[in-house]
This record gives C-alpha cells, structure tokens and sequence, in this order.
C-alpha cells in the first residue's frame, strides 16, 4: 500500500464522518434535542475531508514498471509533453489525471492452438511462398513501450497498441517474407535468414511507433494436408535411397575386404614360394659344400671311395667276389676301427 491509497482511504473515512454527523444532527433536530457545538463540527470534519480529497486526487504514485501520461486540461495540447516518472508525484487536483503504461514486456501470440494465443481458435498466420505453397505460421512477438515515446505513442494508439498495432504490422511482415522463400528454403535451408529479415523489419516498424522489439519467435510452420503427404512421400524416398547407398557401400567395403583378403593370400603364397626357393639355394649351396668337402676327402684317400660303395651294397658283407677276371678276394676293412685301415692283400683263388 502506498500513500496515495493511504490519503484516499482517510478522505473516504472522512466523508462517512461527514454522514454520520449529518443523520445526527438531523435526528436531533427531529426530535427537538440540543445540537449546540454539533454544526461547528460538522464543517471541521467537512474541511478535513475536503483536504483529504484534494490531496489523495493530486498525489500520483507511478510504479517502476509504468508510466503515466498526464492529461491536462490548463495545458496548451491537453496533456503534459513529458511522462511521469516511477516515485510519487504531484499534479493539478481534479484538473489533470493520469493514463498508466507498462513498459515491461509484453507478449503477442498468434497460433492455431486453441486458447494459445490472445485470440480464441486459429489464430495462425497464413501465408504463399515463391513457389505457391501455403503455409500456415505460428508466431509469438515480444515487445516493450519505449519509455522516453510513451506520450507520442499514446495519442496515436492509445490502449490499441497490440490489437491494432502489434497483430497486424507482424501479420503483414510475416506474409510478406514468407512470399520472398520457396517452401522447402522456409521450413529448412533459409528459416534462420528468413527470421532475421522479419525482426529487422519489424523493428524498424514497430521504432516508429514507439515500440521496442524484444523478440520475435517463429513457433512453427505447417503446410496444407496435400504438401505435407508429398513431402513425407519424399523423406520416404530419400530414406530408401540413403539405405540403397548405404548397401552399395556396405557391399563395396565387403568387396574391398575380400581384395585384401585374396591379396593377403597372394602375398602368403608369394612368400611361401621365396622361403622355398631361398630354402632349396640353401640346401643346394649345403650339397655343393658337402661335394667339395668329399672330393677333397676322396682326393686325400682313394680308397674311401670304394669303402663308401661297398658299405651302400649292405652292412653285413664282410668280403665281396670280383668278376671271374680278376682272381682275387679282397677282404672288407674292420668298420668297427676306422682309424686303423687295414692294407688289402689279394689272395688267390684256384681255378676250378
């Protein structure tokens, strides 16, 4: 409670007073009673409440969230060029009075919604993109009164300002960006560029009425029941052909795959076959080795030669026959002591 409710509650008490004084003095008048001193009363209560009255009538008290347009009747124009501040004021007693604004924010809303917006049912905006579609959009605008414009925009608008102001300045910017777009560019490619144009312009536009624009808020955008079936035919098409691409390269990474795989086995064959050759260079070079080292064993013992034959022939033969030619029987050296090799005596054999 402020003071200004404070003196207007004591006027109105003061007035009873006054009343009550009244029905008094004329019930005692009625009846023929004294009413010495009562009179004088009566018009000191009637005084206190003038006074009550007046002061209550010219104290303002403006809220920090408003503020108030004087109308004044000892003024040229008929109101005060300059809004009242928040704080408590005085003004011309039953001369001037006072028109309150807020200039806190504010929201208009225009949607399909029942009982979303400020008007009851489909309140959407409807609107035809470059190509001819209709859209149907919904929109909320946030806006604030300009607290230094709130004199001027109260003689052009008075309590008009979202009715006749706000609602139809969006509505016809809204439509009129919407017919710069193809339909696809409003809902997708170019929505963020297409908002950015309708806060600009409607900026500038509610500027110079003194209005401040906090916001604009495209809440959706809906199309009519035939585009909207064609567009989810559409999503269905590209989703079948986004699986169909995601097949052909499922089946090229399974085909690239199998190359690595055939070439891995390639290259596991390619390199089984050099261990081979190199393996069979190392075992031919060892046999060339061993060769050099038995001829060199054999050009140092000629004899080891024979022994090496006769003991492949079987390791059981102590003493071989020679052809009928050569009438000798060479006896087999001990292969028990090799270090000893025994000198071989032919011994003859009797002609039959």
């Amino acid at each position: 409670m402020n003071i200004v409710n404070i003196f207007q509650g004591l006027a109105f008490l003061a007035w009873l007073a006054v009343f009550a004084l009244l029905v008094v003095l004329v019930v005692r008048s009625g009846r023929n009673q004294p009413t010495k001193g009562a009179g004088k009363i009566l018009l000191i209560v009637v005084g206190v409440a003038i006074l009550l009255t007046v002061i209550s009538a010219g104290l303002v008290f403006v809220n920090p969230q408003e503020r108030a347009v004087v109308i004044s009747a000892i003024q040229p124009d008929g109101y005060r060029q300059e809004a009242l501040q928040p704080g408590l004021t005085w003004i011309v007693p039953f001369v001037e009075s006072t028109v309150r604004y807020p200039i806190s924010k504010q929201t208009y809303t225009m949607s399909a919604t029942q009982d979303e917006g400020q008007i009851v049912g489909d309140d959407s905006i409807t609107a035809r993109t470059a190509d001819g579609q209709e859209v149907f959009v919904d929109a909320s605008v946030i806006y604030s009164l300009d607290p230094a414009k709130v004199v001027q925009t109260h003689i052009i608008w008075q309590d008009r300002i979202a009715g006749d102001l706000v609602r139809p300045l969006s509505r016809g910017i809204i439509r009129d960006a919407v017919s710069k777009f193809g339909v696809e560019e409003v809902y997708s490619t170019k929505r963020v560029e297409m908002v950015n144009m309708i806060e600009e312009e409607m900026a500038t536009r509610l500027e110079e009425n003194g209005v401040v624009l906090s916001d604009f808020v495209l809440r959706n955008i809906t199309f009519s029941p035939e585009y909207a079936a064609s567009i989810e035919q559409k999503q269905i098409a590209e989703q079948l052909v986004q699986q169909a691409v995601f097949v052909v390269q499922q089946r090229e990474q399974e085909a690239e795959q199998a190359r690595k795989v055939a070439a891995g086995k390639a290259d596991a064959v390619v390199i089984a076959a050099q261990g081979d050759a190199e393996a069979r260079l190392i075992q031919a070079d060892a046999e060339a080795k061993s060769l050099e080292l038995i001829a060199d064993a054999i050009r140092g013992n000629p004899d080891l030669l024979t022994f090496e034959y006769i003991t492949k022939l079987s390791p059981n033969i102590q003493a071989m026959l020679l052809p009928n030619n050569a009438p000798f029987l060479f006896p087999l050296p001990d292969i028990n002591n090799l270090d000893t090799t025994p000198e071989l005596t032919p011994t003859p054999v009797p002609n039959p």
